[in-house]
């Protein structure tokens, strides 16, 4: 538990310095002179530099542990955000926002594995998984505001160099603080027998079935198109405050589920359609109703939002055994995807057809293509975790 309560603490730093920058980026680019054009391109390269790192990140996280990327993905997005704050042009912009995409795709694979092998019991991973969603929604919630006042206060120089400092302290504290992981675990039987890992040379490249994928994808694709789209609903003088409180209301829709630690003794399978059904029927929800009631739907939303995504990452831990790096490597790649495609594609639509439309379709199609008989078989087996204490 002291392990957990030490990862949730740096989530919470490295994601409120995170989406601290959100609400800063788009103008700080523009004072740098950049076009429109140039800002799609500078938000859209972080995602599209993820890719590269989660391929690197699976495999060492699997081989080497968790700790030590942790700590170089948190120092590392540290360095990069103090030079940020002395750069002069857009394409240095453009350049630092890439490297950072990569050096930070290593974050998510090493904490989710670590988190995941803290126990064996799905339950007390699926607790976990759920600290770990509370974490960032109480982030996501938080840190825009404060990002924008400390912007107000101090301008975008020493927001940018104060920000990297703490992900620098952050990271040098998870390198004392984190455990080492023990060498490669082995899987119990019933019958005191244990099956060693399998060696590299007889791996799949995907460790399951890769329909599974289209889960995170859809997901990260529907999310883009929201993203996309909310922004422009909101014109005039109160814009800015209007979409930060409509992307406040999803969070704290989501942070209700997410405190309904109950739900993690349900099958991840049935929480995930479950959840993915609500969030479908909210978008077409979106589609067709007034103005009036967005507030109460993306409410909602976003608790489906707080029941989906414990429940990905418990389905993602038993569908990964003993390859826990490789496998939220890969989750991380497919929601990379889905991330750089759904905006592209919301801005390509026709004017007549809604883009909420569309992702209530891309979300049924990702409930047609996932093979939801072998999941709920019997599920693979899963090694001990290398962080449990003895």
């Amino acid at each position: 538990m002291k392990t957990a309560l030490w990862l949730y603490l740096f989530l919470f730093i490295a994601f409120f310095d995170l989406h601290a920058q959100y609400p800063i980026l788009t103008p700080f680019a523009i004072s740098l002179g950049a076009a429109p054009t140039f800002i799609g391109w500078m938000m859209g390269i972080y995602s599209l530099t993820h890719l590269p790192g989660n391929l690197m990140a699976g495999p060492m996280v699997d081989k080497h542990g968790s700790r030590r990327y942790i700590m170089f993905s948190l120092t590392a997005a540290g360095i990069i955000l103090i030079i940020q704050s002395y750069i002069h042009t857009p394409w240095e912009l453009l350049f630092l926002r890439a490297i950072s995409g990569f050096v930070l795709a290593f974050l998510s694979p090493a904490c989710l594995a670590m988190l995941a092998q803290l126990s064996d019991h799905p339950v007390t991973q699926g607790k976990y998984m759920s600290g770990h969603g509370v974490i960032h929604t109480l982030a996501s919630v938080l840190s825009p505001a404060a990002g924008a006042f400390i912007v107000a206060s101090f301008g975008f120089s020493e927001t940018f160099s104060s920000l990297g400092i703490i992900l620098v302290i952050t990271g040098l504290m998870a390198y004392f603080s984190l455990p080492k992981a023990t060498p490669a675990p082995q899987a119990q039987l019933s019958d005191g027998q244990t099956i060693s890992a399998p060696s590299s040379g007889s791996q799949p490249l995907v460790p399951f079935n890769w329909r599974y994928l289209f889960l995170p994808f859809v997901l990260a694709c529907a999310q883009g198109i929201l993203f996309y789209e909310i922004p422009l609903r909101n014109n005039g003088s109160a814009s800015m405050m209007s979409t930060g409180l409509l992307f406040s209301i999803i969070s704290l829709g989501a942070l209700c589920t997410l405190s309904l630690l109950f739900l993690n003794k349900y099958s991840p399978m049935i929480r995930l359609i479950c959840g993915i059904i609500l969030m479908s029927l909210s978008f077409y929800a979106l589609a067709i109703v007034p103005e009036a009631t967005i507030g109460i739907i993306l409410f909602i939303l976003g608790t489906a939002k707080g029941v989906i995504f414990p429940a990905l990452a418990s389905l993602f831990i038993r569908l990964g055994g003993t390859r826990l790096g490789k496998t939220f490597a890969l989750q991380s790649i497919a929601t990379s995807i889905g991330s750089f495609a759904g905006p592209v594609l919301a801005g390509q639509l026709p004017e007549h057809l809604s883009p909420f439309f569309v992702a209530f379709l891309i979300l049924m199609l990702g409930l047609l293509l996932i093979p939801v008989k072998r999941l709920f078989s019997t599920p693979p087996l899963s090694a001990p975790g290398p962080y449990q204490s003895s």
